[in-house]
């Protein structure tokens, strides 16, 4: 399941359902709006299988590692973030959910990086060509 945060535009959303990308929003789908994001931890424990995407830089730690779910830190701008997250879930070492579980996530331009239980160095990768 994929799930946006709130702090994404709605635009990016639409353009995941074009994509054919079923992605469910906080606040709407998800969650209370506005809910923190202490709160939220506990939200994303209770599902199953999810993979969250944040802007939020708070969510990139290693301590946040869980087997239930992936997050992702976009380190990116609003406007192109939708092509990064389609990148992401097509990416070879992320393209499946039992690849993404358990892993915190840093996306950009230029790769990413991701923390994994029982690895507390992280690891870094660039886009395929």
């Amino acid at each position: 399941m994929v799930i946006i945060d709130e702090n994404l535009p709605a635009s990016l959303v639409s353009q995941l359902h074009k994509w054919g990308i079923r992605a469910r929003v906080v606040g709407v789908d998800v969650g209370d709006a506005g809910i923190k994001d202490e709160n939220l931890i506990p939200v994303l424990h209770s599902l199953k299988r999810v993979t969250f995407f944040t802007l939020d830089k708070d969510f990139y730690k290693y301590q946040l590692c869980h087997r239930s779910y992936c997050l992702v830190q976009l380190e990116l701008p609003p406007k192109i973030a939708a092509d990064y997250i389609r990148q992401f879930l097509k990416h070879p070492t992320f393209d499946t959910e039992n690849e993404r579980l358990g892993k915190v996530v840093r996306l950009h331009r230029s790769g990413l990086e991701y923390f994994e239980i029982g690895k507390r160095t992280a690891s870094s990768l660039q886009w395929p060509e």
